[in-house]
């Protein structure tokens, strides 16, 4: 029996139905806002597999092309791998309902979000966490929902709940906010410099929204909802915990303050072969699956609750810090000499190169998404080998988690772009994560703000990221800045905010608690502007400002702009026209479809060159100007003179020489090389050249065909 609930958000109609499609999941949801239209489905394995040690959680967002009336591209016309649009989609959902499974839950779980319309207005990425909760929620899957997302916008000083996509190209504020109760779970978005008063402003007033989507959830649950079945937490042998506690804590205050991640490993594993000889007097054989899996269960718990302890209690953390102290940081510029710009960021044990390459409008990536093609002139990719670890794994292309690092330090940079008339370049900075000890998509914010100043392009303010967490121990809690890795995965918290000296760029909160207060969002912040300003000096002090001067190995651009009508004779039949200038000339050349001719090139003689061949074809003549041209026609009343490719003009029996001439004939030929100047352009569009005088007059600028 189908079931549906609906409310108005920002003006437009927010629905949640279920009942009617994917029946046999365990739950499943149609959302709509708009046209826009998401289902969504939640499946999960009744038992757990053997051993399981980790929540085996999937969530896939996928886009039908018919959703916005398209037919696939390629050869095999139909939908293939995500994109990275999806990609992005799949984690933004993902984030908020993991830390909400129960602990120790293990059975194989997927939620999958399929975009069944789009009407090009409404984002349906909200859809997809809303569906993914309402499914969860309706399931008999144990889960601890509902969470619900806004998007909220900022046009000039006015907030916007739930932008359209047009309000989107307007706004100076992106942030996307999640919410379960009345605490904030996750965000993600972009800012353009905007204060963090303003983010913070903007976060309370998508949180009330939110929370009345959460609502919403709950209303149909009690509609529809099935019984939760029944999770049986890892049953631990009574004086267990103790035991191992007892061996285990040992090991770690052995390393704990001196900051190598390599020896809280080497303890970890210590702390283990010690609780494996406790393995028998609790009933256990130190090789059963059984046992490790009931103890590295144990060992995470205090590990968990060790470090929390020492970190929200003692305020001593992993490598002698105080809570807010940054550690270590190095800048170098212009590391690699090829590249166009370059810079490796150091903090710590994390350490970024990134580099910076300058191309033109051909090398713009070119998007076609449901919502709409568009193209971006800015790209940022993030690559993290596994040596930068210690691992060895096997090479393969970027996963989700290099996606989504990349996408949040692009965001970051982003704002601070010039535009394409300031800089008509194409600009693509990747950044090679060469160590990682915690946030290494902050010190590719670092690094690529630093190899953009130093490849020369004039952004409009330095930026820099860093990596908040937060640690709780019963009430005492602690914000901490700059967060190494054993702080991230045992901690509660991963805050990223970047930002300039002017306000923030990006930011991207996860949790591994059930929600965070506005207060300590404040707190964080307010550490997060501090730690940027400290950051942002050391940074200045390696290159105050973009070079004056872009790297010889850069292309230079010169631009002109033609009669967009003339843009298929540049070109010409087959694109012969403009392949034959780019050979002769040695150049690239990029033609707009507003009649823009950007000529790229490191040699500024073959700019120049080209320039001249271009300006040739397509050029419009100009009276008093001289020509090279070539006789096309010779006539008894005077030669027709090719000026430009396509246009000629008459030079008459009279104008040829300043002596008489009885025959035409007798001084030119077709096929002579001749210059002529421009007497008149007539309405007709007919010209009248002139040879008289041309070699002593120096008025005018000499041309060529």
């Amino acid at each position: 029996m189908p079931f549906k609930v609906e409310t108005m958000v920002a003006g437009r109609k927010l629905s949640i139905e279920t009942g009617h499609l994917a029946k046999q999941a365990d739950g499943a949801a149609l959302v709509r806002y708009g046209d826009s239209v998401v289902l969504t489905a939640a499946v999960s394995d009744l038992e757990a597999r053997p051993g399981q040690d980790f929540l085996p959680l999937t969530v896939e967002y996928r886009e039908r092309t018919y959703a916005a009336g398209k037919i696939p591209g390629g050869f095999f016309k139909r939908e293939g791998r995500p994109s990275e649009a999806e990609i992005l989609a799949a984690r933004l959902i993902d984030r908020p309902i993991r830390p909400l499974f129960p602990e120790g839950y293990g059975c194989e779980t997927q939620v999958y979000c399929m975009v069944i319309s789009s009407d090009s207005e409404n984002d349906p990425d909200l859809l997809g966490m809303i569906g993914a909760s309402a499914s969860l929620m309706l399931s008999d899957i144990p889960w601890k929902g509902p969470v619900s997302a806004v998007r909220i916008g900022r046009i000039g000083d006015r907030f916007v709940v739930n932008p359209t996509l047009a309000e989107l190209e307007e706004t100076n504020l992106d942030i996307v906010v999640a919410v379960r109760g009345t605490d904030v779970v996750m965000l993600e978005g972009g800012c353009s410099q905007v204060p963090e008063s303003v983010v913070l402003e903007a976060i309370e007033i998508a949180r009330s929204e939110a929370m009345r989507i959460n609502e919403l959830q709950l209303e149909i649950v009690r509609q529809a909802g099935r019984e939760k079945r029944t999770h049986t937490p890892i049953a631990i042998p009574e004086g267990l915990a103790q035991a191992v506690e007892a061996v285990a804590v040992p090991e770690f205050d052995g390393v704990y303050g001196h900051g190598r991640k390599e020896m809280w490993g080497q303890a970890v594993d210590r702390a283990v072969d010690r609780a494996d000889e406790l393995a028998e007097r609790f009933g256990f054989q130190p090789s059963d699956d059984a046992w490790r899996h009931v103890r590295d269960n144990v060992m995470e718990k205090i590990e968990k609750a060790y470090v929390r302890r020492k970190l929200a209690v003692e305020k001593i953390r992993f490598d002698g810090r105080s809570p807010d102290q940054i550690r270590n940081i190095e800048c170098e510029i212009g590391l690699v000499p090829r590249a166009h710009g370059s810079a490796v960021f150091t903090r710590g044990e994390t350490q970024a190169l990134v580099a910076a390459t300058l191309g033109g409008d051909s090398d713009e990536q070119r998007i076609d998404a449901i919502t709409g093609e568009y193209t971006k002139r800015f790209m940022l990719h993030y690559n993290f080998p596994s040596f930068s670890v210690g691992e060895v794994k096997p090479i393969r292309g970027p996963g989700r988690r290099e996606i989504g690092h990349g996408h949040l330090a692009e965001r970051g940079i982003q704002a601070v772009m010039p535009d394409e008339e300031a800089f008509p370049y194409t600009v693509r900075v990747v950044s090679d994560i060469l160590e990682s000890n915690g946030s290494s998509s902050m010190a590719t914010v670092c690094g690529g703000t630093l190899c953009l100043m130093d490849a020369g392009v004039p952004i409009k303010a330095p930026v820099a990221g860093i990596a908040l967490g937060l640690a709780k121990h019963g009430d005492d809690y602690v914000v901490l800045t700059d967060i190494a890795g054993v702080e991230d995965h045992l901690g509660e918290m991963d805050f990223k905010i970047a930002g300039t000296r002017n306000g923030v760029t990006a930011v991207q909160m996860d949790l591994k608690i059930e929600g965070i207060s506005t207060a300590m969002l404040a707190e964080a912040f307010e550490k997060a502007k501090l730690g940027r300003e400290h950051i942002l000096g050391i940074m200045q002090a390696a290159i105050a400002e973009p070079r004056a001067e872009l790297s010889p190995y850069a292309p230079r651009v010169s631009t002109t702009r033609i009669n967009p009508d003339k843009i298929g004779k540049l070109i010409g039949p087959g694109g012969k026209m403009i392949r034959s200038i780019q050979e002769e000339a040695g150049v690239k050349i990029d033609i707009c479809d507003d009649g823009t001719v950007r000529i790229l090139s490191t040699d500024s003689t073959a700019a120049a060159k080209a320039m001249k061949m271009v300006e040739d074809i397509v050029g419009v003549p100009q009276v008093g100007k001289i020509y090279e041209g070539t006789v096309s026609t010779v006539a008894k009343f005077g030669a027709f003179v090719e000026i430009m490719p396509g246009t000629d003009g008459l030079v008459h029996v009279s104008e040829i020489s300043n002596e008489r001439v009885n025959e035409v004939s007798d001084v030119l030929k077709r096929g002579d090389r001749v210059r002529v100047k421009v007497l008149e352009i007539r309405d007709d569009g007919k010209i009248n050249l002139t040879m008289k005088r041309v070699d002593e007059d120096a008025s005018g600028e000499s041309g060529r065909s």
